[in-house]
Parts: C-alpha cells; sequence; structure tokens
C-alpha cells in the first residue's frame, strides 16, 4: 500500500515512521510552504494563559521569556507534543477541532481576571479570539507565521507520483485541499485518483477535492490516520 502524506515533514515523521514499519510505501508532500512573520515583542508575563492552534505557532514564537507553568492549550496531540518538547508544563488538548478547544479553554479558564495570547497563522477556519472575547475572555492575538500554496512539483517526485499513483491521501485543512488541487490541475492529474481513498479533516476540506474523482472520501480526525486504515 502506498501512502502519501500531505504536512510539514516535522509534523509527519512519526507517522511516517509508524506506516513504514508496517510495511508500507510512504511519500510526503507539503502542500503549504509556511514562513515566519515578524511581530511585535510582547510582555509575556502578562498573560495567564496561552493558545496554539498548530505546532507552527510553536515553533515561531520565542518562548525565552514565557513562564513554562503556563496554562497551556493546544488543538491536539501532534500540537500538544511539541509545546511539552518545548518545556510547557501545563498543557490542555483538544482532539483537533478548533470548536471543542474553544469549549476545553472554557472548561478550565474563567473568562474572570485572565489574559490569553493567542499565537497562530495568518489564516484561520475558525476566529476562536473572536468567540473567546464575545464569551467575556480578554484575548489578544499574535500572528507568526504565514502559509502559502505549493505552486510547484519537483518534476523526479512527479514521475515517481505518476508511476505509483497512493492508495490513501491524508489532507489536514481547506488551505491544504486548496493547493492540491492547484497541483492537480496544473500537473495534468485530474484522472488519476480514481482508484485512492481521500482522507479529509473535517467538510469543508473535502468540499474543495470533491471534483476531483476519488475511490471513496472518509473524514478523520487528527491521530486518527491508522485507525482509519482498518475502514477501506
Amino acid at each position: 500500500m502506498h501512502i502519501l502524506l500531505t504536512r510539514h515533514l516535522e509534523d509527519s515523521k512519526d507517522l511516517i515512521q509508524k506506516f513504514k514499519s508496517n510495511g508500507f510505501k510512504v511519500s510526503n508532500l507539503p502542500l503549504l510552504e509556511i514562513s515566519k512573520v515578524n511581530y511585535n515583542v510582547l510582555k509575556l508575563y502578562n498573560f495567564n494563559a496561552i493558545i496554539f492552534t498548530s505546532s507552527n505557532s510553536i515553533r515561531f514564537l520565542d518562548i525565552k521569556g514565557i513562564d513554562k507553568n503556563i496554562l497551556c492549550f493546544c488543538v491536539g496531540s501532534s500540537t500538544e507534543k511539541t509545546a511539552r518538547l518545548n518545556g510547557f508544563q501545563q498543557v490542555y488538548a483538544a482532539d483537533g477541532n478548533v470548536r471543542n478547544l474553544k469549549e476545553l479553554v472554557q472548561q478550565n479558564l474563567s473568562s474572570r481576571d485572565n489574559k490569553i495570547l493567542y499565537v497562530s497563522g495568518e489564516v484561520v477556519s475558525y476566529p476562536l479570539d473572536k468567540e473567546l472575547i464575545s464569551e467575556g475572555y480578554n484575548v489578544e492575538r499574535l500572528i507568526n507565521y504565514c502559509a502559502k500554496h505549493k505552486e510547484n512539483l519537483d518534476l523526479s517526485f512527479l514521475k515517481s507520483l505518476k508511476n505509483n499513483i497512493p492508495d490513501l491521501v491524508y489532507v489536514y485543512s481547506e488551505n491544504s485541499a486548496k493547493s492540491f488541487l492547484n497541483l492537480i490541475k496544473k500537473y495534468e492529474l485530474v484522472d488519476y485518483w480514481m482508484n485512492t481513498n481521500l482522507m479529509c479533516i473535517g467538510e469543508k476540506t473535502s468540499s474543495v477535492l470533491n471534483v476531483i474523482k476519488w475511490k471513496k472520501i472518509f473524514l478523520f480526525n487528527p491521530g486518527e490516520e491508522e485507525f482509519l486504515l482498518y475502514k477501506i
């Protein structure tokens, strides 16, 4: 079985290792190019809690001045792992859904006399800061990275892909799906996926790629990648 993962290698390496240990061929095609955004230095000691909605928001944050015992809320297990590797001690993780992350914050932190730092990329699928503010929370958003669509494929990768089309493709966001669709059209790959199962996080992601004919489309939450193998 050939599996294509489409997140950044840093976020995929554990899963690649697991799949390869089970005898699967694994390819990696990051669909978004991530880069740092310069931001104004904040007085980090003014905050009682911090929210991360991706591992990238941690990687591009200067954490030297942050108390590692601060309450830390993460969108999912992958982001939680990155937070713990960077020294955060009090980490709470949702199931990969930002709406559930909002509920997690509300369950563990009062809106009274608390100030939250929300660290994210430029483009978000859900206005978490605005939603929490509407519930009475004091939230400051810090944008520290941006994600651009991948515009070109390495020709050797393209040749390899055409010769061995994946049996499964995992796509992790609506933005990634748009990037993937652009590449499929640009390199005339529209008719190559009839025997491929598409795995998407959320209906917004799958709806972007519905214009392509897939064998079947599955929805999943982060951390369920291995479990999905038993559904096909």
